[in-house]
């Protein structure tokens, strides 16, 4: 009974070792050697991630990144109404995430309790990449290279990080372990498709909302296309009352589908294309000249 005992207090020590043992510091040379080259993958792998990440971020409000010619799938993503979140650009956020990961990889920790973080952080980084390449193909079918890039490399990281998974882990509570992680990543998708709705918008500017109102009264007429990037651009420009101009969505079969009749009889000839008083406007219009177009005091309306 004693020698059991002593055998359990063993493997009980030598379990509570490797649970807390730093993940550059296994128990045998070649495991340490094999845990080493793991590291190193993964730091390399969330820095050419968070490179690409930080570049299309400080792109993302000039003429966009390299390889991004106009009408390309590139350029339509970019510019599509998944490219922001909560005001930044969808970029932004995404090197938040690489960086997240790089500093997890990097700071000594217990062996666990580093792969947990690095677990839950790729598993994030993989859903929401999926749902974004997904949106894109759906809604705005294009994909992005640059997206495709990311999404590859949070991949890597996500087999990565599960393939070199420490001895301990199985003990863990999987079910709820994923069923946790699951939900962080749903509510996260939940929120991004939201904010590509514009229900987390900020509130409307009473002006806006104004000239918005006076455009549909004065019976002019914004016709676009949901994969039209200038279309986004100009309903960005009225932000929360974007959803109140007067829209004819002339693509409503996607890229590939057909013209809307209403468009065609209209004689339009591109996206956007703005009708007041018989004229076409085949351009972004801003708030002030639309103002002026149509009659509307544009001072006057201004909050006091």
């Amino acid at each position: 009974m004693g020698r059991k005992g002593g055998v359990g207090r063993r493997r009980g020590a030598q379990g509570r070792a490797a649970e807390t043992r730093p993940l550059g510091t296994p128990a045998s040379p070649s495991a340490s050697a094999k845990a080493g080259r793991t590291d190193l993958a993964l730091r390399a792998l969330s820095l050419a991630g968070l490179l690409p990440t930080l570049y299309l971020a400080w792109t993302a409000s000039g003429d966009g990144p390299a390889f991004c010619t106009e009408g390309s799938g590139c350029d339509l993503v970019q510019a599509s109404a998944w490219s922001r979140f909560l005001g930044l650009p969808i970029a932004a956020w995404g090197a938040l995430l690489y960086a997240a990961i790089a500093w997890v990889a990097w700071r000594p920790a217990p062996r666990l309790t580093r792969w947990r973080r690095l677990s839950r952080l790729s598993f994030l980084g993989m859903a929401i990449s999926l749902y974004l390449t997904v949106a894109g193909l759906v809604a705005v079918q294009a994909v992005c290279a640059w997206c495709l890039l990311s999404l590859a490399l949070m991949l890597a990281i996500f087999v990565l990080v599960h393939v070199s998974r420490p001895d301990s882990a199985p003990g863990m509570p999987w079910a709820t372990w994923w069923l946790g992680s699951g939900l962080v990543a749903l509510g996260l998708v939940a929120a991004l498709q939201l904010s590509a709705m514009g229900l987390l918008e900020r509130r409307e500017d009473p002006r806006l909302r104004a000239l918005a109102e006076h455009l549909s009264q004065a019976d002019a007429r914004f016709y676009g296309a949901s994969w039209c990037p200038n279309c986004t651009e100009q309903k960005r420009l009225f932000g929360a009352a974007g959803k109140r101009l007067p829209y004819v969505e002339c693509s409503p079969q996607g890229r590939t589908g057909g013209v809307a009749f209403e468009c065609i009889s209209a004689r339009v000839s591109g996206y956007p294309t703005w009708i007041i008083d018989g004229e076409h406007h085949v351009e972004v219009l801003s708030p002030e000249r639309l103002a002026r177009l149509t009659g509307f005091d544009w001072d006057s309306a201004a909050p006091r």
